[in-house]
């Protein structure tokens, strides 16, 4: 039964690649989410094709991969694949009407990520030796995703011809290929052009013309090798909490919310596509105005 799927989940990834400019990643996770639906139908005997799909088979789908230990987590996901499925199909005239419509996801508690106060940022930044070429390069590529709010592939893939330096902008490509310009402060500019100046242009060989932060092979830097750079100088600056790229991210958008930023210009600059996404820093901005009035407030003085 399983064959008869394969020829629609082929035309939906290419859709999904084509169209929504889905990673690779997310491809294969959709891919591997969705080829369970027809090994689930198969196990319980039921040959019925796509167009039979009823909620009732979805429901018992979920509950069943529920049952067998499947995170919330990875159940939302399984959901947002099959609603999304199912909407190309209804959209290709394949099917007339959609099952999923009533399908609801296990409801998800907000993980609070871990952020840097301004003090630890400037500490972990401050950890980084200046006097080598290594250093300045991480200088620079720090200062800006910290100046930025940049996923660490979006700085890993910054390019030359998206850096509008004098203008004080960077253009950037984020999730589904989706530009955005985001001001980037004269701090993380300096550094750059020290970084570009006077390590990229002396670099022997260059691999990756185009390409901002380059490795000692003249190549486009990894992820691990920035995710391993900022353990260590988080380590070395004596900061006890778990610190990765990403957590510069955090830490711009909390720093903005907590400076009064209006929520839809951080959305914007963040890249979300939608604002509950960034609603997040919002109950980030609660804790901290709560701990400023216990701290401060006369009422809670003994």
């Amino acid at each position: 039964m399983q064959n008869r799927w394969q020829p629609l989940f082929r035309s939906f990834e290419a859709y999904l690649k084509l169209t929504r400019g889905y990673s690779e990643h997310t491809l294969t996770a959709y891919r591997s989410d969705l080829e369970k639906l027809p090994a689930y139908l198969d196990l319980r005997g039921w040959n019925i094709g796509v167009g039979e799909i009823e909620c009732l088979h979805l429901d018992g789908f979920l509950q069943q991969l529920a049952e067998l230990g499947l995170a919330a987590r990875s159940q939302a996901r399984l959901v947002s694949a099959l609603k999304t499925f199912f909407a190309f199909l209804v959209d290709e005239r394949v099917i007339d009407r959609d099952p999923t419509e009533l399908l609801r996801a296990p409801k998800l508690g907000r993980k609070i990520p871990e952020v840097l106060t301004y003090p630890e940022i400037r500490a972990l930044l401050g950890a980084i030796d200046l006097s080598t070429d290594h250093g300045m390069r991480d200088r620079a590529l720090l200062e800006t995703l910290y100046a930025c709010g940049l996923r660490v592939s979006e700085a890993t893939g910054l390019r030359l011809s998206d850096l509008y330096l004098e203008q004080e902008f960077v253009r950037v490509t984020g999730k589904g290929n989706k530009e955005r310009l985001v001001p980037i402060g004269p701090t993380a500019v300096k550094h750059l052009e020290i970084y570009l100046r006077h390590v990229r242009e002396a670099l022997p060989v260059i691999r990756d013309k185009n390409i901002v932060f380059l490795n000692r092979r003249g190549g486009a830097l990894s992820r691990v090798s920035v995710f391993t750079a900022v353990k260590k100088y988080a380590a070395e600056a004596g900061i006890d909490k778990r610190v990765s790229p990403h957590t510069f991210r955090h830490s711009f958008a909390t720093h903005l919310i907590e400076g009064g930023a209006d929520l839809r210009a951080v959305q914007e600059l963040l890249g979300h596509e939608s604002i509950l996404t960034t609603e997040i820093y919002t109950h980030l901005d609660t804790d901290f105005l709560r701990e400023t009035i216990l701290s401060f407030h006369p009422a809670n003085r003994n």
